[in-house]
């Protein structure tokens, strides 16, 4: 039976990705001045206005929410409704415990180099390459047949379809994965697959962003991690300080899986841990090392211990909006030992 796989990717001026972006800048900027600023912040956007609303303790007190909006969304109108951290929730971070109950999941695989499903990688180095020609609102989506590309999808905001699909056909003829591409065009008589080529399939756009559609945080879970063949916990990333488990555990998830896949020389690894509120330690770290089950050992998974370990207090985050959380050699967590 055809092994199918699909993923996809979306530019950093996707109207959900320039939440996520905002709500991370607003969470460098307290971290920047207050390392231990406890951050919670989420964005709605569309249309000309952008809601800031969350919850923010922090000892930097001059942090002008509307600017960073503004760098990154261009001239909006600008809603804050931020409160501070629930008393009830800071009594059990105070004492060292996770933020919230949650459960997150990491994931490692040898097929690629930056240990990521060959369909995720591929769906956003075509994104990639076609945002630095079109750097505006965009999507890319790879199908793969027996990790063969058989279909491309790709929708750029101010791309014309025949460029769009020359830059789309370069990009393939590049990945060296032998599809008999010619003129420009996928020949029908090659032994490979026939890749299928859908380029701006419902027409050339000139309406994106915020201007075309309305965005929130913590919309493209998917994209933020291993794509959809790969469970996730459910937690969204942006916007909250490493106190938050579900974000600074699935990084240690992630770099668990890491540690194992070079450890164990294994094809995929699976990592799940899971907290709840107030408690320091995970009531669940298992390892699925090619498919035998482990329990996690030698690693201090209480938040605190994640937070030391990853060096996590540091304003690292608006980077991570974009492209993803995972496979990226500049994020600590991609370290192995």
């Amino acid at each position: 039976m055809p092994n199918y796989r699909t993923a996809e990717s979306v530019s950093p001026k996707h109207p959900d990705k320039i939440c996520d972006r905002i709500s991370d800048a607003i969470l460098d900027a307290h971290l920047a001045k207050d390392p231990s600023a406890r951050v919670a912040i989420d964005v709605a956007g569309g249309h000309g206005t952008v809601f800031v609303t969350g919850e923010v303790t922090s000892r930097a007190t001059d942090i002008d929410v509307s600017q960073v909006v503004r760098r990154i969304a261009g001239e909006v109108e600008v809603i804050e409704r931020i409160a501070t951290q629930s008393p009830e929730i800071t009594q059990g971070v105070d004492t060292g415990g996770a933020g919230d109950q949650g459960i997150m999941v990491g994931y490692a695989t040898h097929e690629t180099k930056e240990r990521l499903p060959l369909e995720v990688v591929l769906a956003r180095q075509l994104n990639q390459t076609l945002y630095q020609r079109w750097p505006h609102d965009g999507k890319t989506q790879v199908t793969l047949q027996d990790n063969k590309i058989v279909s491309v999808v790709a929708s750029f905001r101010h791309a014309k379809k025949n460029e769009l699909e020359a830059a789309t056909v370069e990009w393939i003829k590049s990945q060296k994965l032998a599809h008999y591409i010619s003129s420009g065009r996928i020949t029908r008589h090659a032994p490979e697959p026939k890749v299928t080529l859908h380029i701006n399939p419902a027409g050339d756009w000139d309406r994106g962003g915020f201007d075309a559609d309305a965005g929130l945080t913590g919309r493209k879970l998917v994209v933020d991690n291993y794509g959809p063949r790969i469970p996730i916990g459910g937690g969204a990333f942006s916007g909250k300080d490493p106190s938050k488990v579900d974000r600074s555990a699935a990084y240690a998830a992630r770099k668990i899986a890491l540690d194992y896949l070079k450890q164990f020389q294994a094809k995929e690894v699976f990592v799940y841990l899971a907290y709840a509120i107030g408690h320091d330690q995970p009531l669940e770290a298992t390892a699925v090392v090619d498919g035998n089950e482990r329990v996690v050992e030698g690693y201090d998974l209480s938040p605190q211990g994640i937070i030391t370990l990853l060096n996590l207090k540091r304003p690292v985050y608006e980077a991570t909006a974009s492209y993803g959380h995972f496979g990226h050699s500049e994020f600590g967590w991609e370290k192995t030992d």
